[in-house]
């Protein structure tokens, strides 16, 4: 397989949205048994999604970014020499993750994007049990690592005393550390589980939030904004109203150039359902992973390796033995496949041979 900068994303993506291969492979059946009826329909499909984007009209889309721009307010707070700072203790954070001196929920590893719950942390995407919003769950209480010491110092105390957020609404805090090309797909923060409003601190640096946006897949693409807003280095977000619950909000691939971070500060609602004692995604609150090998430096990103092959070891694998690599590829997500380690053992025992998978 000849994997590109972005193999690991489309395979991402595409287990967010299972449904499209299921109507792809369904088209693609009946094209091979010869009906050319279904190949037609495959290609009415794609022509009816341009022809949904095309009638927005421009009055309406400017109506709507006026909706998403009135509700979110923006304010440039941290200093250079702040920011510095920060980043430094993210960098701590990235070091500690690799060396497994966290808790297991407490990171959450995806291909050029990796996500550190602190405080409250939560299942979402491939993990959910049932796909759809609305079956996000908090984990038990203790499953994930308190907020570290400098975020309260650094970051939340000062957002405090500048008016962006009360004493003591932070409850949960989260750090995404994107790689060149990483993204994440268009979604509204769980309404059952978030309070608002939705507060982020960027840095590393500049980038882009987006709003109204579709991911489509193979190869990857993004459908236009309704909305952009420009993210700088040390700038405070915050989401509320509208902006927060009445349209999705993404990062693109194209956006993320250069490595960038962003703590996101929420506060959980008291009444946000949490995963079952029994859930197979329940483990002990001291068991931690094993240390994983290091990683390239994050401050040495080359702002074009997102555009360049990656080949990792299940591809190796799948050029050997295209079938059943194949079906396997298809039953584990890309975005969590180490954490299902169960489904891995159901098929090595099948298959009768064992596959070697590099995390990422």
């Amino acid at each position: 397989m000849a994997a590109s900068g972005y193999s690991d994303l489309r395979e991402k993506l595409k287990s967010m949205t299972p449904h499209r291969d299921e109507e792809r492979d369904k088209y693609v059946d009946g094209a091979s048994n010869g009906s050319g009826k279904a190949r037609k329909r495959k290609f009415r499909e794609s022509d009816d999604d341009d022809c949904e984007h095309s009638d927005d009209s421009t009055e309406l889309r400017e109506q709507e970014a006026r909706r998403v721009r009135s509700s979110i307010q923006q304010r440039s707070i941290f200093t250079p020499e702040e920011c510095a700072l920060i980043e430094e203790k993210i960098d701590d954070v990235v070091a500690q993750g690799e060396a497994g001196l966290y808790r297991e929920h407490t990171v959450d590893r995806a291909p050029l994007r990796n996500k550190y719950f602190f405080g409250e942390g939560y299942t979402y995407g491939s993990q959910l049990e049932k796909r759809g919003p609305g079956q996000e769950r908090l984990y038990r209480k203790g499953e994930v690592d308190e907020i570290p010491s400098w975020v309260h110092e650094l970051v939340i105390k000062r957002l405090v005393s500048s008016g962006v957020i009360p004493e003591g609404f932070v409850n949960s805090a989260v750090i995404n550390d994107y790689q060149p090309g990483g993204c994440i797909v268009s979604h509204v923060d769980p309404l059952h589980i978030f309070a608002r409003p939705i507060v982020s601190v960027s840095f590393f640096s500049d980038s882009a939030l987006c709003f109204g946006c579709r991911f489509q897949f193979k190869p990857i693409r993004v459908s236009e904004p309704v909305f952009v807003l420009p993210v700088r280095r040390g700038s405070v977000t915050v989401l509320s109203g509208y902006a927060a619950d009445d349209i999705t909000h993404c990062i693109r691939p194209q956006d993320i150039k250069q490595r960038r971070a962003v703590i996101i500060l929420r506060k959980t609602r008291p009444d946000a359902p949490r995963v079952n004692s029994d859930s197979p995604l329940s483990s002990s609150p001291a068991e931690r992973p094993a240390p994983l090998k290091a990683k390239r430096s994050h401050r040495k990103a080359d702002p074009d390796a997102a555009h360049r092959p990656r080949v990792l070891e299940m591809d190796k694998e799948e050029n050997r033995h295209p079938s059943a690599s194949r079906d396997r590829r298809h039953s584990i997500s890309s975005e969590n496949y180490w954490r299902r380690g169960q489904d891995s053992d159901k098929h090595r025992e099948s298959s009768g041979r064992k596959v070697k998978m590099r995390r990422h």
